[in-house]
């Protein structure tokens, strides 16, 4: 069992590697620039996590932990109140994408650390941190396609992932852009993104896609042309 100890200087170094992440990126951060923040010396990140390479899959999993105990935590209050009843879409889309949205827009370090890594994840598709979100990401989607899929029984189920699917790539592509498209396209409000306003937009988008009319290629088992 973990002492104490032991317990508070692997924070230390989560802690220390997350800001010096969000501050200069994980490939510019050094080793050495992680022990002088976090006063450790080597040998400690070696003992906890044995190379640079897992320390990163350490600081991305600890958020991604929170966030998808976040998302449970609010479709397992969803699913208690509705009480077996099917949920509304709009409910589960928001419980999924919602503690995204709100984290990425937070103004703490864990943000601008986390979400570049998350990008990382669609332009290294081989890399570990995207095996390591693909393998997280798998088992709490599933509770969320589950639950479309009794909230949307006419829509099969391979349209019910496509669709997800679609949504994912959407909303990361607006929490990333979403700076760059104010500043290009001189919107009100500069640089500053409002959780709220963002998630209201980008839910009524989702909601669009995934109410869409079947296309001939989905039409549901059985049905004639």
């Amino acid at each position: 069992m973990a002492t104490l100890r032991s317990i508070l200087t692997r924070d230390a170094i989560l802690d220390a590697a997350e800001r010096l992440f969000a501050e200069y990126g994980h490939d510019n951060t050094s080793m050495r620039q992680i022990t002088q923040a976090a006063q450790v010396n080597l040998s400690a990140v070696n003992y906890h996590f044995g190379s640079k390479d897992a320390l990163v899959q350490a600081v991305f999993q600890r958020r991604l932990d929170a966030l998808n105990d976040e998302r449970l935590s609010i479709l397992d209050d969803l699913e208690a109140k509705a009480g077996g009843q099917p949920l509304k879409p709009s409910a589960i889309v928001e419980a999924y994408f919602g503690p995204l949205v709100r984290h990425a827009c937070s103004a703490g370090a864990e943000r601008r650390a986390f979400m570049p890594l998350q990008t990382s994840t669609m332009s290294d598709p081989n890399g570990a941190i995207s095996a390591l979100f693909a393998a997280e990401r798998s088992a709490v989607a599933h509770r969320f396609t589950r639950a479309l899929l009794t909230a949307l029984p006419c829509v099969p189920e391979a349209e019910i992932v496509w669709r997800f699917h679609f949504m994912l790539g959407a909303t990361a592509y607006a929490i990333m852009g979403a700076e760059s498209s104010s500043r290009v396209l001189n919107l009100p409000g500069g640089n500053d993104i409002d959780a709220q306003t963002l998630l209201a937009r980008l839910m009524a988008f989702l909601l669009g896609g995934l109410r869409a009319p079947l296309t001939a290629g989905a039409s549901l088992p059985g049905a004639h042309p």
